[in-house]
C-alpha cells in the first residue's frame, strides 16, 4: 500500500487545500471522502500540466494587479490638497470623527478610481489639521497619503 496518493482538488476542501491545488493524502481519506465526492480526481500527466498551466496564469494575474496597485499609488503621492470639511465645536475640535469611508471619497473624486476603503487605515482624528492616511492597495504596495481636516463652513 502506498503512503501517500497525489490528488488535484476539483472544488475547495477545508484544512487540505483550494480548486486546482495538488495535493497528497492517506489512500484511505482518498478513496472514502475526496474521490467518491468527486472533490478530487487522480493525477496524470494531462492533469499535471493543466495545474502548472493554472498556476501560470494566476501568478500573471497577481503580477498584474501588483502594476495597477503600483500605478494607483503613483497617483495618489502625487496628490495633493486633499481636504475633508467637519463640523467644528470649541477649541477646534470636530464633532465625530474621519472615517475610511470619507476618505475613500474623497480619493475617488480626485483620481477618477475607487479605492477599497477597507485598505485604508485613519488615525484618530480628534481636532482640526494635516494627518498621514495610510491606504493598502495590495499586500506589497502602501501609499501614504495627507488629508487635511477644515471646518465644514471654511469650503462652504
Amino acid at each position: 500500500m502506498a503512503k501517500r496518493i497525489q490528488l488535484v482538488l476539483n472544488q475547495d476542501v477545508s484544512k487540505l487545500g483550494k480548486a486546482g491545488d495538488l495535493v497528497e493524502v492517506a489512500p484511505g481519506y482518498a478513496r472514502n471522502y475526496l474521490l467518491p465526492q468527486g472533490l478530487a480526481v487522480h493525477t496524470t500527466p494531462g492533469i499535471l500540466k493543466q495545474v502548472e498551466r493554472r498556476r501560470e496564469l494566476e501568478r500573471q494575474r497577481l503580477i498584474e494587479l501588483k502594476k495597477e496597485a503600483d500605478v494607483i499609488k503613483a497617483k495618489l503621492e502625487k496628490l495633493s490638497g486633499l481636504t475633508i470639511a467637519k463640523q467644528v465645536g470649541e477649541k477646534d475640535a470636530i464633532f465625530g470623527s474621519v472615517t475610511d469611508r470619507e476618505v475613500a471619497e474623497v480619493l475617488q473624486a480626485a483620481i477618477g478610481q475607487e479605492v477599497d476603503r477597507r485598505g485604508i487605515t485613519v488615525p484618530e482624528v480628534r481636532k482640526l489639521g494635516t494627518y498621514k492616511v495610510d491606504i493598502k492597495l495590495h499586500p506589497e504596495v502602501t501609499a501614504t497619503v495627507d488629508i487635511e481636516v477644515v471646518p465644514a463652513d471654511a469650503e462652504a
